[in-house]
């Protein structure tokens, strides 16, 4: 996409971010706690937005600061990487080589500089090069490449005085690093903030650099806190010639001139090399010690984190607020929406008795988003991270054995490709596309003795892989064995998803819904009432032989996405099935990562119809999020399930973990008076902060669903109920068949004659 210059912004003005901040609804401001936080105060984090809500929008600029009102909380502190001018001036940019964060290139192509930086030669284009006037046309971009540009080239370099004249901040946080570069060109940031000083206040004032610091202390009011930042424990630190971690071992010395220190997060919660949490350190109880106010920097929730805290990006902050051991006094975020949540809605959650009814959290193949699914690990996971119901979808092996396997060809979930049963691949094209190695080629034995699970990895596509430690741990379960399991445990219910009934019948002799309903009715689970039966499949004539033969509640999962359902196929559904799931992009339809405003009335219609509503599948993985739910599991959640948003009565998800805590979160029993930020986000609003040029075509609607897609044959009768017959066989056996009849015919021909 071609650059604009900062006139471009005019295509948009602030009214089409205003529709974004109204759609959300005014909330109270923060949540009131119960207990003490372990911050040096007693009192609440703070939470400092890095350069606005740079995870979205260029950093510092127009919109990244004036969205925050709306989506993160009331107190958030605005930051602004301080750099200054050819003339003096200064200007927010979060790089010091202004390429890497503005389209200088662009206006100054000869502009390309090398200077030294606090010891290092870099190369760039820096702002002392140029007045404030020559920037006036220069306008910032996304300075993370992986994040999107469609907002490059439209939003104006922003002056530090216009943090405070334009977005009317409660706090203000400036950082300044490199002071001593400034120096080479007879600049003088000490100047600059203290001339600042007399008209604004800084809340807080942070720097690498001592020598600067120490400048500036006892003349600056005492409300500014001045804040020693603390770079990569190798880096030098300019002042002193030690590196960052000796200066760590004395903060006695940063308390003569600093209230406060801002580490990287690592410095609290090491990370290995291959991305595991490590023991916390002492840092935290260190610098409270030393009465020393302690932030943590480095938060994003698009950067990769550790395996620990499963792709939720709010499990991250919650380890450093709400641990039961420490709390960091506030924390750099680029998503500051995620540690709003954290302090005002999801701290102390340990002594909540709260248990909100919405979602039904229901398993999507066990917890697989930890381990593979269906696995015993997969599914005690699922457990304890607090499941409504677990599910097992059901696949038949060669020995008619019923097991709970995701997919009916193992290729997807196990290890057979690299086992000696790799040569029984076949194609079958009314199970899949392509070839695989299927559950009925080979007995329990063959699967459960030769063959190890393997973790599955939806967002491979975004460079997202699952719990490497994890790829290959538990052992695969029989349905005999997840009924066993799952009676003894703390559930409201199982779930049991049968497909391909209709091919077991006619290819493999094999009547899969009477096996199932025999191995219900061994594990007693037609007599206990203690945990509902959910039976789910995209297949009618499935769910109408199971009404016919049992009380259980029947569940039709609608597979392709649709954009309503037409009255003549609700009262269908009616006929067979109380509970419909439903495809998140059919909630929520989506075009390039960006939520559309594409009418949608699916799950109005089919709660109107007395049906309920699950959608799947949820994953926290922010590869597979549209950019409307901020990289955040949660704000996913409340997407779907706020009354405001889609309303939904449960979420089918690799996850149940995320979406349990969901509901003990203390802002859903708030009503009307939760703080904004808990509110879901309005699909098509996001898109009307994008430039016309930049927002993606509109797509065609999805299809209506009918009569015709719900309404199918009964299922064919069966040969047998125990053993099924390989496909091979079965056409075998209907070849002898239509024999006999031929010969049978004959004969009766022939004594006519």
């Amino acid at each position: 996409m071609g650059r604009r210059s900062s006139r471009a912004c005019s295509l948009l003005g602030s009214a089409q971010l205003l529709l974004l901040l109204l759609s959300l609804a005014l909330g109270s401001a923060a949540a009131q706690k119960g207990s003490t936080w372990k911050t040096l105060s007693g009192k609440a984090p703070v939470i400092v937005a890095k350069g606005g809500f740079s995870g979205l929008f260029p950093e510092s600029s127009l919109y990244a600061y004036q969205i925050l009102g709306s989506l993160s909380s009331p107190d958030t502190v605005m930051w602004c990487d301080v750099r200054l001018t050819k003339d003096g001036g200064g200007i927010c940019l979060p790089s010091i080589d202004m390429d890497n964060c503005t389209t200088i290139a662009n206006f100054f192509p000869q502009g390309k500089k090398t200077y030294n930086v606090n010891g290092v030669s870099t190369v760039g284009w820096f702002s002392v090069d140029y007045t404030s006037t020559d920037l006036l046309n220069v306008s910032l971009k996304q300075s993370v490449l992986s994040r999107t540009g469609v907002y490059d080239g439209i939003f104006p370099i922003i002056p530090v005085e216009n943090v405070y004249t334009q977005f009317n901040p409660v706090a203000v946080w400036l950082n300044v690093q490199q002071d001593s570069f400034y120096s080479q060109f007879k600049l003088s940031m000490r100047s600059y903030i203290l001339s600042l000083l007399k008209n604004f206040v800084v809340d807080y004032i942070s720097s690498p650099e001592v020598n600067f610091l120490t400048s500036i202390s006892g003349r600056v009011s005492k409300k500014t806190k001045l804040v020693f930042r603390f770079l990569d424990e190798r880096s030098i630190e300019p002042s002193t010639n030690q590196t960052y971690g000796s200066m760590l071992k004395n903060l006695t010395f940063v308390k003569t001139f600093a209230s406060g220190i801002l580490v990287p997060k690592s410095y609290i919660w090491p990370v290995t090399p291959d991305n595991y949490l490590l023991p916390y350190t002492s840092v935290v109880d260190d610098a409270h010690k030393a009465g020393l106010e302690i932030y943590a920097a480095d938060f994003a929730n698009d950067f990769t984190i550790s395996y620990n805290y499963s792709y939720d990006p709010l499990a991250e902050y919650l380890s450093f607020i709400d641990n039961g051991a420490f709390s960091v006094d506030g924390v750099l975020s680029d998503f500051p929406i995620t540690p709003s949540e954290a302090v005002d809605c999801f701290s102390n959650l340990n002594n909540s008795k709260i248990d909100h009814a919405k979602p039904l959290v229901i398993s999507h193949n066990g917890a697989s988003g930890d381990y593979p699914d269906c696995t015993d690990q997969a599914y005690e996971k699922a457990v304890a991270d607090g499941a409504d119901v677990i599910d097992c979808p059901v696949q038949v092996t060669k020995d008619g054995i019923l097991i709970c396997m995701s997919s009916v060809d193992l290729m997807n979930a196990t290890t057979v490709a690299k086992s000696q049963f790799a040569s029984q691949v076949t194609t079958i094209n009314d199970l899949k596309a392509g070839p695989g190695v299927f559950t009925f080629n080979l007995t329990w034995d063959d699967i459960s003795k030769n063959l190890k699970p393997m973790i599955s990895n939806p967002a491979i596509g975004f460079n997202q892989y699952r719990n490497p430690r994890n790829k290959n741990a538990g052992n695969f379960m029989r349905l005999s064995d997840f009924l066993t399991f799952a009676k003894g445990k703390d559930l409201s219910g199982i779930m049991i998803t049968v497909e391909h009934a209709a091919f077991m019948a006619e290819e493999l002799g094999f009547g899969v819904v009477d096996a199932v309903i025999k191995a219900l009715d061994d594990s007693g689970y037609s007599k206990q009432t203690a945990q509902s039966v959910m039976i789910q499949s995209t297949n009618s004539s499935v769910l109408v032989k199971f009404k016919q033969e049992t009380k259980y509640n029947l569940v039709y999962m609608i597979e392709e996405n649709v954009r309503d359902a037409a009255p003549s196929s609700l009262a269908d559904i009616k006929k067979f099935a109380s509970a419909v799931s439903v495809s998140t992009t059919s909630v929520f339809p989506e075009d390039h990562y960006y939520l559309t405003n594409q009418t949608n009335n699916l799950v109005k219609s089919l709660k109107s119809a007395g049906l309920q509503v699950y959608a799947y599948v949820l994953m926290n993985e922010f590869g597979t999020q549209p950019n409307d739910f901020f990289a955040d599991a949660t704000v996913q959640i409340n997407a779907y399930v706020h009354v405001r948003g889609a309303n939904v009565d449960g979420v089918i998800t690799d996850f149940p973990g995320t979406a349990h805590r969901y509901k003990l979160n203390s802002c859903t029993s708030m009503g009307k008076n939760a703080p904004p930020f808990m509110s879901p986000p309005k699909p098509g609003d996001l898109l009307t902060t994008m430039p016309p040029f930049a927002q993606p075509p509109a797509a065609a609607p999805m299809p209506l669903l009918t009569d015709a897609d719900v309404a199918e044959p009964a299922l064919p009768p069966v040969s047998n109920t125990t053993t099924p017959a390989s496909p091979s066989d079965a056409a075998l056996m209907m070849r002898t068949d239509v024999s006999i009849l031929i010969t049978l015919l004959m004969l009766c021909a022939s004594l006519l004659i």
